[in-house]
């Protein structure tokens, strides 16, 4: 059986769409796949923040259209590309086991490398305003500014100088075999996990059954539950890269914990609120935990 999917093509996207596409592979002896790599329109804008370019999408619309016109099978993603609602015909069949959510830091080790050794009005980079409110709630000293480019250009710009420290998911390095390059793995309190992040999501059509099925097989249903409880507050919320937001689920025991916040581009005014329940017996009971949470910051935000 012979199948086609799509992906960015940045290093990492590369990278962590094969490394799944293997471990598919393992799992469905005699499955044949192509790989279509796809330019988005994230991939072409890289002079100008992400909040200025619209909302979610950016980095999935032309891989969706290539599932719509039958040039692929399914799409891997980063969950945390991928908007809350997704176009009618079209799902995430698949949510593999989860790489580590964390945010982490990378600083030259001469000045110890952590976020409370930075010297004072240090120049941190990111893409983020979830990051930026964040730093600056934990240093308010810090001067946050926008940052693009894939993650050997940004750990390039911090080599030269051009950044004190720049703010990067930990995954992302894990996958590009980099971890080492992190000097402080940032606590969730610090900096709380953007939606999705460290998880990938398989996009195919709905109605393929056979290619939904194969998929499956690598369905990770922790990782499901939790992915579902976040984006469900992400929806409430109607968060995009304009919004400074995070959603973080995780299995405390036998309890789902979620917490999340929302505030105001420049961080003035940062809302946050946390459930701890039961572990959910399926994603769409955690995805009506996550909704009531976005509902519950969304009033408070209006008083």
């Amino acid at each position: 059986m012979r199948l086609t999917y799509a992906t960015r093509r940045s290093a990492l996207a590369l990278a962590q769409c094969r490394a799944f596409v293997a471990r598919l592979v393992a799992a469905v002896p005699g499955l044949d796949l192509v790989e279509l790599q796809v330019v988005t329109t994230g991939d072409k804008i890289q002079d100008r923040p992400l909040a200025e370019l619209g909302g979610k999408g950016l980095f999935v619309k032309e891989i969706e259209e290539a599932l719509f016109e039958g040039r692929a099978d399914f799409a891997v993603h980063s969950i945390k590309d991928v908007p809350g609602v997704l176009p009618h015909g079209l799902g995430l069949t698949c949510i593999p086991l989860r790489e580590d959510s964390r945010d982490v830091l990378i600083a030259p080790r001469a000045n110890a490398g952590t976020l409370a050794s930075l010297p004072e009005r240090a120049r941190v980079g990111t893409s983020s305003l979830r990051r930026l409110v964040s730093l600056k709630a934990a240093r308010a000293d810090l001067d946050v500014v926008p940052m693009r480019g894939n993650v050997d250009t940004r750990l390039r710009k911090v080599d030269a100088g051009e950044f004190d420290a720049i703010v990067l998911a930990r995954a992302g390095l894990v996958r590009l075999g980099l971890e080492g390059r992190a000097t402080e793995v940032l606590s969730k309190e610090v900096s709380l996990p953007a939606v999705g992040q460290g998880a990938l999501g398989i996009e195919s059509r709905d109605d393929d059954a056979s290619t939904r099925a194969l998929l499956a097989k690598l369905h990770d249903m922790a990782t499901s539950v939790c992915v579902a409880a976040e984006r469900a507050v992400m929806v409430a919320l109607e968060g995009d890269c304009k919004t400074p937001l995070a959603a973080h689920a995780e299995r405390t025991g036998a309890e789902l914990r979620l917490r999340a916040f929302i505030a105001d581009p420049d961080g003035a005014r940062m809302t946050r609120g946390e459930r701890r329940v039961p572990w959910p017996s399926s994603a769409e009971e955690a995805a009506r935990l996550g909704a009531d949470l976005g509902v519950e910051l969304a009033r408070a935000r209006q008083n």
